[in-house]
């Protein structure tokens, strides 16, 4: 598996691609008018706390109020010691824990999405290329996609061993009045990345030391700009992307931005060593998207309908709730029977829409509806296939077995938007249904309102004004309708087609 990134960088915004084989697996866009605030670290201030919901409101400086639930407050010392084991601590009722007015410091794990506000928590966790901290927990993990064991027990003594010699002791004050959520064991956690499979020990080293200096100084009340609550920023996309995506797989880095290219060759010559040679400046004169068919492929990826090779398609729809995916035969035929056909197009379906999740991040409750299998084996055979192809995929995903409906439910992590989300808006004609009134139903509304008007006020004459299309309709197919209508009001009817109205609108001006 070859894998190579193209970035393409405007002074209006940065964009990364993600080429599996030759093929887009994956799109990250971040525009500078509208930068993504997820990994951020804020000085947050209690707006609201609601005890029914056990949650708070948080003020982060944003639009809206970012949202802080019970189960991501993090608790202070004196409540984790409470019991021996996690299941005997008892956890303080949240208006404990917080009160309106009080500062915490909360971290964005999710994206303000539609209406909603950011998510946010108090389990701060700062990622760097091989580590992962966690201030408030000593718990020490290796990454589940490191499969080797002898590698997992190797890297987890190293942490083990460079935490030990470097550990501090906390301190608490036993005389505080308030719950003090600040507060720390005194012994951090970490997470050994995928990245740092068969790393020595001094660049693990260095990791730790790194962040345990960068989380000194986000943790010191001195430090911060009182003119700010926002406290510690995630990279920059392009950045960010070469510290979470890189693997041996890749072969070629390629960006079209001289700057950004001088920025990232730095950058990963002192964080990414091994990049820096596949690392390229893009200097032709079409497009690098282009070159590659990336700009195909975005487009392709707004569209309800995908095509698979067998003829077969798919239809996703996302909703406010879940995504669903409905998964056809369309004009695959097949060779030999009908459960062959529709096994292979579950099959091909399966493969194709791990990859429509990545490239369109589409997360949250997604439900797959495939072509029911009369074969215990083919349904075996379809599952594993989408498990696997989840495999490469970097958000969670969680699978349920398939239903005797047919239906797959699955959750996928998110964190951000959605492609369709990030460059789109709900439609104005059809404000989101994804539907339009047909012009016979709009004609025969606006019989319904000349017969209100004619009956509510004296007019020696009505105009209509409507589109082209309707206009058309009413004086052709709906003709009679219309003298039959205009003889029972008594008032001569005009109609005038308006260019600039949809198909929805229309108006009746008394004159």
């Amino acid at each position: 598996m070859s894998v190579e990134i193209l970035i393409n960088v405007t002074p209006q915004e940065s964009r990364v691609a993600v080429l599996e084989n030759g093929i887009l697996q994956e799109v990250l866009i971040e525009r500078n008018s509208n930068q993504g605030i997820v990994g951020n670290i804020y000085k947050g201030k209690v707006c609201r706390v609601l005890p029914g919901m056990e949650a708070a409101f948080i003020d982060i400086g944003q639009e809206k109020a970012a949202f802080l639930h019970a189960s991501d407050l993090r608790l202070p010392v004196e409540v984790m010691l409470n019991g021996e084991t996690p299941e005997e601590i008892i956890i303080p009722p949240i208006t404990k824990l917080l009160h309106a007015g009080k500062e915490v410091l909360v971290q964005v794990i999710k994206e303000p999405l539609g209406t909603k506000g950011a998510r946010l928590t108090m389990h701060v966790t700062i990622p760097s290329r091989f580590v992962v901290l966690m201030p408030d927990t000593d718990t020490i993990g290796v990454s589940s996609k490191i499969e080797d064991e002898d590698e997992r027990t190797r890297l987890k003594s190293i942490i083990h061993s460079i935490r030990d010699g470097s550990s501090r002791d906390g301190n608490s004050d036993d005389g505080q009045t308030e719950i003090d959520l600040t507060a720390t064991t005194g012994r951090y956690g970490y997470i050994v990345r995928t990245a740092a499979d068969g790393i020595n020990e001094d660049a693990l080293k260095a990791d730790i030391a790194f962040l345990n200096k960068l989380w000194g100084k986000i943790n010191d009340p001195s430090s911060a700009n009182p003119d700010s609550q926002l406290i510690y920023s995630d990279l920059p996309l392009v950045q960010r992307a070469l510290r979470d995506m890189v693997a041996e797989e890749i072969v070629s880095i390629k960006v079209d931005s001289k700057e950004t290219f001088a920025n990232i060759h730095e950058f990963s010559k002192e964080f990414i060593p091994e990049l820096s040679t596949k690392i390229e400046h893009y200097s032709g004169e079409r497009p690098i998207f282009d070159m590659h068919s990336v700009e195909d492929e975005i487009q392709k990826s707004l569209k309800r309908s995908v095509q698979l090779k067998s003829g077969g398609y798919l239809i996703i729809d996302q909703t406010e709730a879940m995504t669903t995916v409905d998964v056809n035969t369309g004009g695959f035929v097949g060779n030999r029977n009908l459960e062959e056909t529709i096994f292979k197009t579950n099959l091909e379906a399966a493969q194709t829409l791990a990859r429509q999740l990545r490239l369109r991040n589409l997360g949250g409750i997604i439900i797959l509806d495939f072509i029911d299998m009369q074969q215990e084996d083919h349904k075996e055979q379809v599952m594993s296939a989408l498990l696997k192809a989840l495999e490469r995929d970097h958000a969670k995903t969680s699978v349920m077995p398939l239903s005797k409906l047919g239906l797959v439910e699955m959750t996928r992590k998110r964190t951000r938007e959605s492609l369709e989300h990030v460059l789109c808006e709900s439609c104005s004609t059809c404000e989101g249904r994804g539907y339009i009134k047909t012009a016979t139903t709009v004609c025969y509304e606006i019989f319904r309102e000349i017969l209100r008007e004619s009956r509510q006020f004296d007019a020696r004459e009505l105009l209509v004004l409507a589109s082209q299309d309707v206009t058309d309709l009413l004086l052709d197919e709906e003709s009679d309708s219309l003298a039959e209508l205009q003889e029972f009001i008594g008032v001569p009817i005009r109609f005038q087609a308006e260019t600039l109205y949809t198909q929805e609108q229309f108006d009746v001006v008394l004159l």
